[in-house]
């Protein structure tokens, strides 16, 4: 079962009952045999536009409604980068990306699912992230492009 399985589960789970927090998620994905942590939970939520809201009675869920998923998803990573990334170094082939703590996963997921040419991957911690260029593009050459689309140091 891939991501875009795992991506349905969860379209379908929060349009066909409240969830009010990502361990809840987690747990209903468990049940459904997509096992996952709560990085992936949190990539997920972001990913299919997911937004947590206050109900009438003063709690919380995520709302997804059809037609919800982000269009645009060089939009997406431009607010994304512009509202995490601190700081954007590169060397040979790797750019590392400094964030706020808690934040990494959110920015590597973000250039994950924009499908930037020239990027091989990312590696996410809490507060620092890596992005592997191909040789061909070179670090710069991603620093630049990531810097351009969002982030002013």
């Amino acid at each position: 079962m891939g991501t875009e399985a795992r991506r349905r589960a969860v379209r379908n789970i929060l349009s066909e009952q409240a969830v009010s927090s990502q361990a809840d998620l987690a747990r209903l994905l468990a049940e459904q045999g997509f096992q996952v942590t709560q990085a992936t939970v949190s990539r997920d939520l972001w990913a299919v536009g997911a937004v947590k809201t206050r109900t009438a009675d003063g709690s919380f869920r995520y709302l997804w409604e059809p037609g919800s998923d982000p269009g645009d998803t060089r939009d997406a990573l431009a607010m994304t980068l512009s509202t995490y990334v601190t700081s954007v170094r590169s060397s040979g082939n790797l750019v590392v990306i400094k964030t706020p703590p808690g934040a990494a996963h959110v920015v590597a997921a973000a250039i994950d699912d924009a499908d930037l040419g020239g990027i091989l991957g990312t590696v996410a911690g809490d507060d620092t992230m890596l992005v592997v260029a191909g040789e061909e593009t070179g670090g710069p050459a991603v620093a630049q492009l990531i810097e351009e689309l969002g982030v002013s140091e």
